[in-house]
């Protein structure tokens, strides 16, 4: 692969990159897998949907974040697994009702979560 001349014939001077903020660690207690869990957008929408409102059927949260049904299933069951959530599943005049819960494990991940989101924006609003 040819390197690019300038006009002169000669290889361009290496462009300097502006310096960024440094963006602070997160605490050494914390594991940042589950960040990485929280962090994707209907996670972190069903979570978040979840911390203001006590419970919330499959139906529901179906509708307010127009996705699939085995999508939502999907993610619904990584938080579960991760015991961010709890299911209960039930019936309702003979249909089943699926309802979910944030669990105090769950609302510590994602107080930590928008806690690192927070101290990016204010690193970056520095710069």
């Amino acid at each position: 692969m040819a390197a690019r001349l300038n006009a002169r014939g000669a290889a361009p001077a290496p462009q300097k990159r502006p310096k960024l903020a440094a963006v602070p660690a997160p605490p050494a207690d914390t594991d940042a897998t589950f960040d990485r869990l929280v962090y994707e957008r209907v996670r972190l929408g069903i979570m978040s949907a979840l911390a203001v409102r006590e419970e919330l059927t499959f139906n529901e949260l179906k509708a307010l974040f127009d996705v699939s049904d085995g999508n939502l299933s999907a993610h619904a069951r990584k938080l579960e697994e991760a015991k961010y959530l709890t299911c209960t599943k039930s019936f309702e005049q003979r249909r089943p009702r699926t309802v979910y819960r944030l669990t105090v494990l769950g609302k510590t991940a994602l107080n930590r979560y928008l806690d690192h989101v927070e101290a990016v924006i204010k690193a970056t609003r520095r710069s």
